[in-house]
């Protein structure tokens, strides 16, 4: 979880933000194991180390920012 909430700081110091496809992208993860990474975002979001960058988002299309952004 530490890990995706630096890969969201990244994100956002470049003014983008974390996406499933991003995190997917910076572990290694094959894009037939995507549950892996959602997993992950859950699990991250549920602690507060990140928060969705629109309330109400589409799941497919959801986008992450750090906690304090």
């Amino acid at each position: 979880m530490h890990a995706t909430y630096l890969h969201a700081c990244l994100r956002y110091e470049q003014r983008e933000t974390a996406t499933n496809a991003s995190l997917r992208e910076r572990f290694g993860v094959d894009p037939r194991n995507a549950a892996t990474v959602s997993r992950i975002i859950k699990d991250a979001l549920e602690e507060g180390f990140i928060k969705p960058f629109e309330e109400g988002q589409a799941k497919k299309a959801a986008r992450y920012l750090p906690w304090w952004a």
